[in-house]
């Protein structure tokens, strides 16, 4: 049996058998278009945690990533690339290909303090990173190595005022919440303590267990080991309220120092241009990451706060943190080159 088919104005005779391949073919077309256009995820993806392993932001990131692994069913790798406060690492995943295979876990701090902060920012973070969902948040705690004669936070001030610039405060790098938090302090109690940064919390944390610094405004999950340990002495944490995992301590500001609030959160941002059906997966495998009974247990015993949330509703935290930060930063006068 023959068919004829129209070609440009001409009939042309073909086999049946024939057409019935090339239709086939057609059909197979169509539905492989429409397959790989839903087939996101289809190979690894990557988190980049734009500090050193073992930090808050670290910890945090490979508790996401191996629930979102479960939940996507592909692997999804945590890969370190700390450097400049951050701005390394949320530079590799702005400058890759926005189909969705590379994250950051970005943080408040990087993405409303670094721009008031650096004087040549390789990139603008929130024109060039996209929110995908907020994750956990956190406070920070005063701690200071046991041999600081320092049982509170007025008597940091006092030690403080008696022998400007002799102690010292480590940090995870300049710009971090950590920094900032020593910087609003230093700023509101009048006192000059020597800021010491360094290339993430792990190794700010080290010096100061081995005293080589005085202090540090740490993340509590990271700090949080040693506190219970008795190798570092904790002296208030820096949130607007006492804090679930250390409820016994004083906030900053109630312990004197008014006016004093400060926290950090992390989220999921991935390069601008990724479709917005790829922003959504990605949102609701996150989401659905921090409702997992194993991630929840971990992140609450680390001391990390929950906040899942919508693109819109991370868009909007940027916003109120980029107006909260920028006078705290120029206030302070901290800038670097």
């Amino acid at each position: 049996m023959r068919v004829t088919l129209p070609l440009k104005g001409f009939l042309v005779s073909r086999p049946f058998a024939e057409v019935s391949r090339l239709a086939a073919l057609a059909i197979s077309l169509v539905l492989s278009n429409a397959a790989f256009g839903q087939a996101f995820p289809s190979k690894t993806m990557r988190i980049v945690v734009p500090f050193p392993p073992a930090g808050a932001v670290d910890i945090a990131t490979r508790a996401t990533a191996n629930e979102m692994t479960r939940i996507l069913g592909h692997p999804v790798a945590v890969e370190n690339k700390p450097g400049a406060g951050g701005n390394l690492g949320v530079l590799d995943v702005a400058r890759s290909a926005p189909d969705g295979y590379s994250m950051v876990m970005s943080t408040s701090g990087i993405q409303a303090i670094n721009p008031a902060l650096y004087a040549k920012m390789p990139l603008d973070p929130n024109k060039e990173l996209a929110p995908v969902a907020p994750i956990v948040s956190l406070s920070n705690v005063l701690v200071v190595h046991p041999s600081v004669p320092a049982k509170s936070v007025k008597e940091v001030i006092d030690l403080a005022k008696k022998d400007p610039g002799k102690w010292t405060y480590a940090s995870s790098g300049n710009g971090t919440s950590i920094h900032m938090s020593g910087a609003m302090f230093t700023q509101l109690t009048g006192t000059d303590i020597v800021h010491i940064p360094y290339k993430g919390s792990a190794p700010a944390i080290i010096d100061l267990l081995a005293g080589q610094t005085n202090m540090m405004f740490d993340n509590i999950p990271s700090a949080l080991p040693h506190i219970k340990s008795g190798k570092l002495r904790a002296l208030a944490t820096t949130g607007a309220k006492r804090d679930p995992a250390l409820p016994d301590l004083p906030t900053v500001a109630e312990a004197g120092v008014k006016g004093y609030e400060s926290g950090v959160w992390f989220g999921i941002m991935v390069p601008a241009a990724t479709p917005r059906d790829i922003v959504m997966k990605l949102n609701a495998a996150a989401v659905q990451a921090t409702k997992a009974p194993e991630f929840v247990k971990r992140m609450t015993d680390l001391g990390y706060n929950i906040i899942p949330g919508s693109p819109e509703q991370m868009a909007s935290m940027l916003k109120e943190e980029l107006a909260r930060w920028a006078p705290i930063v120029k206030a302070s006068g901290a800038k670097v080159d």
